[in-house]
């Protein structure tokens, strides 16, 4: 998976600095606003569920070739993750809300009323806050007569945060009604793969990898400036 979003983010910036048919290019921009689904990807695994979030932020697209573009977005998102106990009375997820900053390459088809597109690239994040909900007391496991220890890893529980700076790659795609007097109106779904793991990853750690994933559904609104 990894390999596969890199390679298409490479292809997209490639496709872009090959354009070479003139267009008139123009400015836009916007906000946006939706729902996530996250997890980390641990290992050893930890049995999860997709956690639910939101994430809103602005954005700016810059089109100069026809067909390409670039788009920089500063957005608030949540992510996390929310485990699964099989039946069990038990219920824990860790919030992490980030902010980030991805960069992408704008691919889009269409007309000027409706368009598709594709979007790819690098992502930058830096967490800024955390929260937990959990209805066992998760800081004593060992304690709790009943719980499933022994089947199951515990460590993530109260281990700190060791990598505020978060980067990966996004890529999506969409659709995008354009409407009168410069305003259109987007759809997208978006997945993220972090490439960097949240918490320590040396030797002694007990995850070798606990990197995040997310997919995010957003509406978004472009005012064209130019």
């Amino acid at each position: 998976m990894r390999s596969l979003l890199l390679a298409l983010a490479l292809a997209a910036t490639l496709f872009t600095a090959s354009a070479q048919t003139h267009y008139e290019g123009n400015i836009a921009v916007g906000a946006k606003g939706g729902v996530t689904l996250s997890r980390l990807k641990f290992s050893p695994s930890v049995p999860q569920t997709m956690l639910p979030g939101f994430m809103a932020g602005v954005t700016f697209r810059y089109i100069e070739e026809k067909h390409f573009g670039v788009i920089a977005e500063l957005n608030l998102e949540q992510r996390g993750w929310k485990e699964k106990f099989d039946g069990l009375n038990y219920a824990y997820q860790r919030r992490l809300t980030y902010l980030q900053l991805p960069m992408l390459t704008h691919i889009f088809f269409g007309n000027n009323k409706v368009r598709g597109f594709f979007n790819a690239g690098p992502e930058i994040g830096l967490l800024i806050g955390t929260g937990t909900k959990a209805n066992f007391d998760y800081a004593n496991v060992e304690l709790i007569e009943g719980f499933p220890a022994e089947n199951r890893e515990t460590d993530q529980y109260k281990l700190d945060v060791k990598n505020k700076f978060d980067y990966g790659i996004s890529a999506g795609l969409g659709l995008e009604v354009i409407g009168r007097n410069k305003h259109s109106f987007t759809l997208e779904g978006r997945f993220y793969y972090g490439l960097r793991d949240v918490f320590s990853n040396h030797s002694t750690d007990p995850f070798s990898s606990s990197s995040s994933m997310s997919i995010m559904v957003t509406l978004g609104y472009y005012y064209r400036i130019k």
